[in-house]
């Protein structure tokens, strides 16, 4: 065995605690919606019948659940774009992921995400970093909190073999 030192930089710890401004506007369409109910293989009828959302007590057809992280992964890119933090997205991999929603999003919702750095820490080799997104409506009423660890692959000195 042979000591293997990684060119990627570790993550800043001081960022913890760091948020960024709401991100632009994301607007929630049925056609969005449908895929997605599509992509996860739910066929509820309130993700896609607005006649079927009414009778469920909705105003139009709403998302499912996990939805959400469609809206916090689009605002991911201020960490990834954020040269300070120094993130490399091509080590990045997704490790855990969890939901608190405040109510459904649903069809022509304006949400916007503002992006909080919970945590940074290294565990073998590699840093893990917590982040919390808080996704409002247009009126910056609270609709969902999406929670995310990602892991930054080989950030730091380790031993392996060569």
């Amino acid at each position: 065995m042979g000591r293997v030192t990684c060119t990627a930089v570790p993550l800043d710890p001081s960022f913890v605690g760091r948020s960024y401004p709401p991100t632009a506007a994301y607007q929630v369409g049925r056609e969005k919606i449908r895929e997605f109910a599509d992509a996860i293989g739910d066929d509820d009828p309130v993700f896609r019948d607005r006649e079927a959302a009414r009778a469920a007590g909705h105003s139009d057809v709403i998302a499912p659940p996990t939805f959400a992280i469609v809206v916090a992964m689009s605002s991911w890119h201020v960490l990834i774009d954020d040269p300070e933090l120094g993130l490399d997205y091509s080590r990045m991999v997704h490790a855990d992921q969890s939901f608190r929603h405040h109510r459904s999003i649903g069809v022509g919702d304006v949400l916007s995400t503002t992006v909080h750095v919970d945590g940074i820490r290294t565990a073998a080799g590699n840093d893990i970093l917590t982040v919390r997104c808080e996704i409002a409506d247009a009126e910056r009423n609270p609709v969902s909190t999406a929670g995310s660890t990602l892991v930054v692959r080989g950030t730091s000195e380790q031993e392996g073999s060569a």
